[in-house]
């Protein structure tokens, strides 16, 4: 073999082995959304997943301990025990909501 044959061998054995890792990954991905669930209420300020309402744009922009529009990824099932300083029923909820008064 070549010099050159043998480079070309490694390179496509490298794309070969990133692409499956990267389908891999894809699929873990995927699994582990399909075990979780949005969870309003229960992110501390700046520790959301993502959108959190009006004025912010993604992940850590929470402006307050349990804002009622922001969310974090939980256990599926487990969101309606955490704690929510905000929410009507003192859990988290599955949709964003309006703050108790």
């Amino acid at each position: 073999m070549t010099a050159t044959t043998r480079t070309l061998s490694a390179t496509a054995l490298a794309l070969a082995l990133g692409s499956a890792l990267s389908m891999a990954s894809v699929s873990t991905v995927h699994a582990a959304d399909d075990n979780m669930e949005k969870c309003y209420g229960v992110a501390m300020k700046g520790k959301n997943d993502c959108a959190a309402g009006p004025g912010t744009t993604c992940a850590g922009t929470a402006k307050t301990d349990y804002q009622t529009n922001a969310w974090k990824h939980v256990p599926k099932g487990t969101c309606t025990t955490i704690e929510s300083k905000t929410s009507p029923t003192g859990y988290g909820q599955l949709e964003a909501y309006k703050a108790k008064s």
